[in-house]
C-alpha cells in the first residue's frame, strides 16, 4: 500500500469520486438533534451527496470512502484489489478536518461515509469508529452520519459505531447467495446476513430500554445488472431483507463497470431506468400494499416493464378490477389506482363524507388524471369503453424513437 505522497485536496477528488458508485446515501428517518445548547451541525436543514428527509426537504452531505483500497477483488467492483483505479486514504483525523471546515463553510448538513477493507474487516471498522467518535464526542458534531459497516467485523465495534451515526448499513451487494458466491468469493452471505440480524437485536434492546442506537435504523444496497437475477428474484430478496432485518430502506445500485484490462465482467448499458423500476415497484410494496409476487406476475419473464410504471402495468393487467367508484371504494383499491398518490387518496377520504367527489375535486388533490381517468368512476366522469381499449397501453408507452445512423 506505499503510494507517493498526496495532498487533502487530492485525496478528496479520488475518495469522493469512488463513494458516488455507493448508492445508500439516505437521511431520512432520523431524530432531531440540534445545536442550541452549544456543538456544530444539525441532523435536519437544507443543504456533495444529496439525500432527503421525509417531507422532501433536501440534504447535503459529505459522501466520501475512507480509503479505496481493497483486499477483496469483488468483480463488479471499481474498486477491487485487481482493478487499476488511483488508490488514496484518508487518516481518521482527516475525515474529521474535513467534516467540520466543510460543515462551517455551510457545504454540508452530514458525512456519509463508506471504506474499502485494509487489512481486515476489524481494523476498518475501528478506524472508521474513531472517525465517528471524534466527530460527537470531541467536535461535538449533531449533524447527521451514515456510516457504512463492515461485514465479518466485530460485533463490539459495530455496537459502538452505533452509539454515534444516525444510520448504520451493511450491503447484501447481490440479490442472491449464489451471485454473491461467484462474483465475490471472498464474501460470505451468512455473514452479510448475521451482522444485520446483530444489528437489529442490537437496536430493539436499545429501543425497549429507551437508549439511542442508529435511531434511523438500517439499510442496504443491492447492485442490479451484475447478474442474471429477474427484478421477481430481485423484489422478492428485498421483501424477505425488509420483514427480516427491519430494513428502512433497500437501495438498487445500476451496475456501471469502468473500462479496464483487468474487468472481469463484460461491459453493459449500465440498466438505469431498470434502477429506476425498481425503486418504483419497492415504493409500491412498502407503501401501497403491493406483494413483491403480484407485481411482476404477468411478466413471462419476471422482469419489469420498462416502458411504463409499475403500477400502471399491473392496473393494465388487472382491468376486472376497474374501474373503481372514488366515492365508495376502500383505501386499498383507491392506492391501487394510476395516477393516485397516498396525500390524493387520503384527501379524497376526507372529503367524501361531507360532499361527492368530482373530477376537478381530483386534479386540485393532486391525481395524474391522464393516468387515473381510465380506471375510476366519478359523478362527472365514466371511461366509458376506454377501458378495455387494446390500445389503452399506448396512450401511455413512450414513442419509440428513431435510431440514428452513425
Amino acid at each position: 500500500m506505499n503510494v507517493m505522497p498526496m495532498t487533502l485536496k487530492e485525496k478528496l477528488a479520488i475518495l469522493s469520486d469512488a463513494a458516488r458508485y455507493d448508492a445508500s446515501c439516505a437521511s431520512s428517518g432520523t431524530k432531531r438533534r440540534d445545536a442550541t445548547k452549544g456543538g456544530l451541525g444539525s441532523t435536519e436543514g437544507q443543504g456533495i451527496c444529496h439525500a432527503y428527509a421525509p417531507d422532501g426537504r433536501c440534504i447535503s452531505l459529505l459522501k466520501i470512502l475512507m480509503t479505496n483500497f481493497c483486499v477483496f477483488d469483488c468483480a463488479y467492483c471499481v474498486n477491487r484489489a485487481s482493478s487499476n483505479v488511483q488508490r488514496a486514504r484518508f487518516a481518521p483525523e482527516e475525515v474529521v478536518g474535513l467534516t467540520i471546515e466543510f460543515y462551517r463553510r455551510n457545504y454540508i448538513e452530514g458525512l456519509f461515509l463508506s471504506s474499502g477493507i485494509i487489512r481486515s474487516p476489524d481494523d476498518t471498522m475501528r478506524d472508521m469508529v474513531e472517525i465517528v467518535r471524534t466527530l460527537r464526542v470531541r467536535e461535538r458534531f449533531h449533524g447527521y452520519v451514515h456510516l457504512k459497516t463492515i461485514p465479518g467485523a466485530d460485533p463490539a465495534l459495530v455496537a459502538e459505531a452505533g452509539l454515534h451515526a444516525d444510520r448504520l448499513s451493511v450491503n447484501v451487494e447481490l440479490p442472491t447467495a449464489a451471485s454473491l458466491a461467484r462474483l465475490a468469493p471472498e464474501k460470505d452471505d451468512r455473514a452479510i446476513a448475521r451482522a444485520m440480524g446483530q444489528f437489529r437485536a442490537t437496536k430493539e434492546d436499545a429501543d425497549d430500554a429507551r437508549r439511542r442506537f442508529a435511531p434511523a435504523g438500517q439499510s442496504t444496497q443491492m447492485i442490479v445488472g451484475a447478474d442474471e437475477a429477474t427484478d421477481a428474484t430481485i423484489l422478492g430478496r428485498s421483501a424477505h431483507l425488509y420483514g427480516a432485518y427491519d430494513l428502512k430502506r433497500v437501495y438498487y445500485s445500476a451496475f456501471s463497470p469502468i473500462p479496464d484490462s483487468k474487468a472481469s465482467l463484460p461491459l453493459v448499458k449500465p440498466p438505469l431506468l431498470r434502477e429506476h423500476r425498481l425503486y418504483q415497484a419497492d415504493w409500491l410494496m412498502r407503501f401501497y400494499g403491493f406483494e413483491e409476487g403480484e407485481i411482476t406476475a404477468h411478466r413471462p419473464d419476471g422482469n419489469l416493464d420498462l416502458a411504463i410504471d409499475p403500477k400502471l402495468a399491473w392496473a393494465l393487467e388487472n382491468r376486472h378490477r376497474f374501474p373503481v367508484d372514488v366515492q365508495t371504494a376502500d383505501r386499498e383499491m383507491l392506492l391501487r389506482v394510476p395516477g393516485f398518490g397516498k396525500k390524493t387518496v387520503d384527501r379524497v377520504l376526507t372529503a367524501r363524507p361531507h360532499r361527492r367527489v368530482r373530477h376537478d375535486d381530483l386534479a386540485r388533490m393532486g391525481a395524474t388524471m391522464r393516468k387515473a381517468r381510465p380506471f375510476i368512476v366519478l359523478p362527472d366522469w365514466s371511461p366509458g369503453g376506454l377501458l378495455d381499449a387494446a390500445s389503452l397501453r399506448e396512450r401511455f408507452a413512450p414513442e419509440p424513437e428513431q435510431l440514428v445512423l452513425l
